[in-house]
């Protein structure tokens, strides 16, 4: 049987390099750390033992090397599940498709993505610069309109009672961490369920100048009764790097930084150090 050759115009190569993370494939390592913040990355990697290439695009920078004899890449992706579906569709591409032929591989490779990031606390008892591992995220976006995804009973149960709350004129959707990189990285954090956002004011039920739409927006949130857990925190990304790797076969797991406490109105004092904190957690469980 042929295999499907993937168009020059849907995946677009040059020089042997991926059109936006511009990498080669062998410069991408198995275990990949995903921050937001292009400068972030130079905060992981100079903990590495040695870095072997660095390479930057537009906002999505890469540094791969080594931490002992573990090899790593960290990688930048901005901000939003816009960017976490080019990073995740390219990252994917670049392990399991033969640049050569522009088919995909008879022998597909499952990537270790973890994710290190910063979000806002909705929950007025877990403490500012606390360490949490996203157990399952809900995406507040129209990402997955566009892919073959289906929640889970659980998932279909916590969309529609947000989507009814919220009186959302669109279906949000639903997906869980990967277990075993959950229990290898997120050991001894605080565990709940993030709201993935596809903005950081009205979108987060914040107000500046404009008002947002929905009336008591973080309240509803922080205090709706879920079947297992509850909402703790809102950011732009986890849902959808959640839903791409397990669409593309790949493990993921999301840790963040609470630097601001949304129920108490307040901000980390340092929240670089707490970024640091977990960045060097991180690292010492790879």
């Amino acid at each position: 049987m042929n295999k499907r050759v993937i168009p020059e115009s849907e995946l677009i190569l040059a020089d042997g390099r991926i059109y936006h993370l511009n990498l080669r494939p062998d410069q991408i390592a198995n275990t990949i750390i995903m921050v937001g913040d292009p400068d972030r990355v130079a905060k992981v990697s100079t903990y590495f033992d040695k870095i072997e290439h660095q390479v930057s695009s537009r906002e999505l920078v890469t540094h791969t090397g080594f931490v002992g004899a573990k090899r790593l890449s960290v990688v930048s992706s901005g901000m939003g599940t816009d960017n976490v579906e080019l990073v995740m569709t390219e990252l994917d591409a670049l392990v399991n498709i033969d640049f050569d032929t522009r088919t995909v591989k008879d022998e597909l490779t499952s990537l270790e993505i973890i994710r290190i990031g910063t979000s806002g606390c909705l929950q007025a008892d877990i403490p500012i610069d606390a360490h949490l591992v996203s157990e399952s995220a809900l995406g507040l976006d129209t990402l997955m309109s566009f892919y073959n995804w289906e929640n889970d009973d659980k998932g279909t149960a916590i969309v529609d009672k947000v989507a009814k709350e919220l009186q959302l004129s669109f279906k949000p959707y639903f997906a869980d961490a990967d277990q075993s990189l959950m229990n290898k990285y997120g050991a001894e954090m605080v565990k709940g369920t993030t709201i993935t956002a596809p903005g950081f004011y009205a979108p987060q039920g914040r107000e500046v100048r404009l008002n947002a739409s929905i009336p008591g927006f973080v309240d509803k949130l922080a205090q709706m009764e879920l079947p297992y857990s509850r909402f703790t925190n809102l950011e732009m990304e986890t849902a959808g790097y959640y839903v791409m790797a397990q669409l593309l076969g790949h493990g993921m797991v999301s840790l963040n930084a609470l630097i601001a406490n949304r129920a108490r109105q307040e901000f980390s004092k340092d929240h670089e150090k707490s970024v640091d904190d977990l960045i060097r957690v991180v690292l010492g469980r790879i």
